[in-house]
């Protein structure tokens, strides 16, 4: 499967990374030569520099051939464009990031005339994982799958929870929960548990369930009673502004500081029920008066990861309950982690998992089931896939007891038509279930991939 991939930046080199890991054939177009040659000699990838929207380097770059064209330059216009240009001289799919909100309300009449396979809105993506979290704040991640009728929490298991000292299986025969903890991470340890694995403080769970058993979990295992109600925001890009639009439609009080004035103006138009401040919010004295020690919620969303960190560590010391910060270097997220935030969101991390969830799909499209949603969770150690089967096969209708998984592996829920079920070993998988997996294998592209 060749694939072409237009903008170094970011979600750029990222893709190229994980999809050449993957052994994808991987061409990546950007007109920036310096950072194509330390893209080339980081990894096994072609590089061609040149504009992405111009024809000409996009058939010196293999475009014609290509299976899959995914533009993630900076700027929309660009990605339309290449995307455009690359259905016209013979790409078979293309993806273009959209991040404005103008074209993103209108995309689907734009993915029609530009023949787009998908448009993919990082900005949109992160707003929903930050809400998804301020609803559930004892969770320090919520995934969805299944349209959202099914999630999977991150729950860190903090000193005094009832959780610690309990096994599994225990914890199933005393509460009636119909959740399923799929992964645990333990210090540098990660597990994919059985019935007998007995909890820890310190624990960090991965867990699966519909949000109504969610909310269920919580309210037993949490240690938050009250819901969140005010939130101040930092920073008002267009994460900030999918997020207030969701939050205020939530009942929620929404408040955002941002400096440039031209784009406060721009936010009081766009969101009547949020407070706009205009101001610096690196600002310790604004801050206060602004109410954060007053939050239930901060949420770190300007443009730089120093400022979103040095932000969320002041609302910290102010005793902020629930702290969500934007970081887009892995490596500065596991130093933000360090510091006890345990909510971090990134834009590329989002936008990756989305693009690589279409790219399996694609790679697998003849195969029993096709991968729907893909997470990839624990610094990319655990992957977290929904598949929809497609036909019969050897392993449907076939009782679970009886069917030989692979180590590392866990068929985690199934959803048939209305209903989300926590499999045990008398469910089957039939034609037509959404099956989501948990595995610590790499590259699992269909179910039978898991099977012995």
């Amino acid at each position: 499967m060749k694939i072409v991939i237009i903008g170094d930046g970011k979600v750029g080199y990222k893709l190229a990374k994980a999809l050449s890991a993957e052994d994808y054939d991987v061409v990546l177009i950007d007109s920036n030569e310096e950072k194509l040659m330390e893209a080339m000699n980081r990894l096994d990838i072609m590089c061609i520099p040149g504009e992405g929207g111009s024809a000409e380097v996009q058939k010196n770059a293999g475009v014609p051939d290509a299976d899959l064209v995914i533009a993630c330059t900076s700027t929309d216009e660009c990605n339309m464009l290449s995307c455009l240009i690359a259905r016209r001289i013979g790409a078979k799919h293309t993806i273009a990031r959209v991040r404005n909100p103008i074209y993103y309300k209108q995309i689907d009449l734009l993915k029609e005339d530009l023949r787009l396979s998908m448009a993919v809105n990082p900005e949109l993506a992160v707003a929903g994982e930050v809400s998804r979290v301020l609803l559930f704040p004892d969770a320090s991640k919520v995934e969805t799958f299944v349209k959202g009728r099914v999630e999977l929490v991150e729950f860190l298991i903090s000193k005094g929870n009832k959780l610690a000292g309990m096994s599994l299986a225990e914890i199933n025969n005393q509460y009636q929960i119909k959740v399923l903890v799929c992964a645990v991470e333990r210090g540098d340890d990660v597990f994919i548990p059985d019935g007998e694995y007995v909890i820890q403080e310190g624990d960090r769970l991965h867990v699966a369930a519909s949000h109504k058993e969610i909310g269920l979990f919580f309210k037993v295992f949490g240690s938050r009673r009250t819901k969140i109600k005010k939130v101040l925001i930092c920073g008002g890009g267009s994460v900030s502004y999918y997020l207030a639009l969701q939050l205020c439609g939530l009942g929620m009080q929404v408040k955002i500081i941002e400096l440039n004035k031209k784009r406060c103006e721009d936010l009081c138009e766009m969101l009547p029920k949020a407070t706009i401040i205009c101001g610096d919010a690196t600002n310790h004295d604004l801050l206060m008066e602004e109410g954060v020690q007053d939050a239930d919620a901060f949420v770190a969303l300007t443009g730089m990861d120093e400022e979103n960190i040095i932000l969320s560590l002041f609302a910290k010391s102010q005793n902020v309950g629930k702290i969500i910060t934007k970081v887009n270097e892995d490596q500065r997220a596991q130093m933000v982690e360090d510091y006890g935030i345990d909510s971090i969101v990134s834009a590329k991390t989002v936008t990756a998992d989305v693009i690589l969830s279409y790219v399996r799909a694609r790679k697998n499209s003849q195969g029993s089931a096709n991968v729907e949603t893909m997470y990839r969770l624990i610094d990319e150690k655990v992957e977290a896939l929904e598949f929809i089967v497609k036909k019969e096969t050897r392993y449907t209708n076939v009782p679970l007891k009886e069917l030989q998984l692979k180590s590392n592996n866990l068929i985690a829920c199934i959803a048939r038509k209305r209903n989300i079920i926590i499999p045990n070993g008398d469910d089957s998988i039939q034609v037509g279930d959404n099956v989501i997996v948990i595995t610590m294998a790499r590259q699992i592209r269909d179910i039978e991939d898991i099977l012995l």
